[in-house]
């Protein structure tokens, strides 16, 4: 049943820059309650979002990619005070999204091709924000596709990037590690591994980076083995080696899920990525009881809502949302009622800026072997990880 339409004026809280970005662009802004994700978007990316939720068409197949992407909750579009472009921003109290001057424009969206029709102002994109829930998200960013260039680039910036995928792993294995962060039980604090890690990886090192965002806590037993010697595997650093077991089982089965859901997309991706995130922390692990999978069960309204999240700012420079489409979320300092049960994992798409909807053009093939590699690599580890479990058990049996 289709909720009636709300009108009542919400707050968000304040909001400061994402501290948990392993990939992308600077610039993303977070609520201070932690489920909501302010996103600065370009047309093409607003289009995406629009599309996937509107879409009536299912030829192109790509009503499918909903249960794997972020939940798109509106856009966001300051007035009031922040109608001036050029006024100071405290970064800390509201996000810096304003539009960008000579950005005023009303232009709309062609959601057949997500391409804009006419000029697009400086939108913002409310979304999901994947991290929430976690107490100690482990995240890894992995870039999909062959192909670095949008179609419309110049003929210089395409023979770049042709140049710059033949130089990286891009172009023949379809993958790119852009970064990543793993935790240790004894540590609030995250283990960071940035851009430069992942470009300097070679195919045959991906392994290498699988397990080091992989890493398994072991036992001395295994420790002192010749197979965890040659394995990340460290005693309090990564999950125990159960736990780890029931997480890539877990991902596997998604992944190849998830691959299964592209292979009857028909849209070209450049720049996106797979985003898997999992919980770091012991006993919220245990707890989720390998529970996981898309971005979440937040049922977002689609139909004929608005989208358009109208905002002022009060005198205490708080964000006064005006409007928001359905009543699917509630933002306020209170927390908000996005699904707080425990997650091990989640896997998702992200990053939508040079996405093209191609009817009838199949599925990108660099994608799907994006998907392959990443695939094998995470089986490869829960092999291992197998491994060094029946190490464990061995030396318990060795020591009863």
């Amino acid at each position: 049943m289709t909720r009636p339409k709300q009108s009542r004026a919400h707050t968000l809280p304040p909001t400061a820059p994402l501290s948990q970005q392993v990939g992308g662009h600077a610039g993303v802004q977070v609520t201070e309650d932690g489920s909501l994700l302010l996103k600065p978007a370009l047309p093409r990316e607003i289009a995406f979002y629009q599309s996937v939720r509107d879409i009536t068409d299912v030829s192109t197949g790509l009503h499918r990619l909903k249960d794997w992407i972020p939940k798109f909750f509106g856009l966001l579009s300051l007035e009031g005070k922040l109608a001036d472009p050029t006024a100071e921003i405290d970064m800390g109290t509201v996000p810096a999204i304003i539009p960008a001057p000579g950005m005023e424009g009303s232009g709309n969206v062609d959601n057949t091709n997500g391409t804009a029709t006419s000029d697009m102002p400086g939108q913002t994109l409310v979304l999901q924000n994947l991290l929430y829930g976690y107490r100690k998200p482990c995240i890894l960013d992995v870039k999909l596709g062959t192909v670095l260039y949008d179609e419309d680039a110049s003929e210089e910036k395409k023979a770049r990037m042709i140049e710059k995928a033949a130089e990286s792993t891009t172009l023949t294995t379809g993958i790119r590690l852009t970064g990543f962060q793993v935790y240790s039980n004894r540590s609030p604090d995250p283990i960071v591994y940035g851009k430069a890690y992942g470009y300097s990886l070679k195919p045959e090192q991906f392994r290498e980076g699988i397990e080091n965002c992989f890493p398994c806590s072991i036992s001395t037993s295994a420790t002192n083995s010749g197979l965890a010697a040659s394995s990340s595997s460290t005693p309090g650093i990564g999950l125990p080696a159960d736990t780890l077991l029931t997480l890539l089982t877990a991902l596997l089965g998604a992944l190849t899920d998830l691959r299964e859901c592209l292979a009857g997309v028909h849209v070209r991706m450049v720049g996106g990525s797979v985003l898997i995130i999992y919980e770091g922390d012991w006993e919220r692990a245990a707890a989720a009881s390998g529970y996981g999978g898309g971005p979440g069960d937040v049922e977002v309204e689609s139909g004929e809502e608005e989208d358009q999240i109208e905002v002022e700012v009060d005198e205490q420079g708080e964000i006064v949302v005006e409007s928001i489409p359905g009543e699917t979320f509630e933002a306020s300092s209170e927390g908000s009622s996005i699904d707080q049960r425990p997650r091990l994992y989640t896997i998702s798409l992200i990053d939508f800026a040079h996405t093209r909807v191609v009817p009838g053009g199949g599925p990108d093939q660099g994608v799907l072997m994006g998907m392959d590699t990443l695939i094998r690599l995470v089986d490869h580890r829960k092999q291992e990880v197998a491994a060094l479990i029946e190490v464990e058990k061995s030396g318990d049996r060795t020591t009863d």
